[in-house]
């Protein structure tokens, strides 16, 4: 099975965003995502068997309990590898230092999940962001990236990951779709006096 585990934003923050886009897509011949597809990875796992399952779910149940929830918006953009040759565009989150390192702890201790419960975890440097365009080439994108730093989305609590399994090519028009599996709470975060 093809698996991530990802931070999935709530509905209205989904929303704001597709709302944002959904005037703009027109003006790119891009891949752009649809809004059942937003959602920051954690880790990306490509090849699950599924007697692994099991112990991936309670291990990143123990990973998800030790990090407190935080809160965030989706916020500003960016490109992949660069806005000069970009293949992806991205969203990104705005984070304080709190939420920073929750986030990269998370990401850290749901790859370490996986990899206890012995599925390779594939992805590079963990930078949390949403995709929200694929190029089918590399493109010169500066104007897209200084249109997605300017937007900044509803904040939210970022309380729980989701396990979800990808189907490539049986979502519309050939994307992947994508069902989830399991959720996992986190800590809720401390009292500020």
């Amino acid at each position: 099975m093809r698996l991530f585990v990802a931070l999935v934003p709530p509905d209205e923050a989904v929303q704001h965003l597709d709302d944002f886009l959904d005037v703009r897509r027109g003006a790119a011949a891009y891949r752009w995502a649809s809004s059942e597809q937003f959602h920051v990875t954690l880790a990306f796992l490509a090849d699950v068997e599924e007697r692994r399952l099991d112990d991936l779910g309670e291990r990143l149940e123990r990973a998800a309990a030790k990090r407190s929830a935080f809160e965030t918006a989706i916020a500003g953009g960016g490109a992949f590898p660069n806005p000069g040759r970009a293949r992806v565009l991205w969203a990104g989150l705005d984070l304080d230092q709190r939420g920073r390192t929750e986030m990269d702890r998370l990401a850290t201790g749901c790859r370490a999940a996986a990899g206890r419960a012995g599925i390779a975890v594939d992805g590079q440097r963990f930078r949390p962001h949403v995709t929200v365009a694929r190029l089918g080439r590399p493109a010169e994108v500066s104007s897209w990236v200084r249109l997605l730093d300017g937007y900044a989305g509803p904040r939210w609590l970022a309380d729980r990951v989701t396990l979800v399994v990808s189907h490539l090519g049986e979502g519309p028009r050939g994307r992947p779709r994508y069902v989830n599996v399991e959720e996992f709470t986190l800590a809720r975060p401390p009292e500020v006096p």
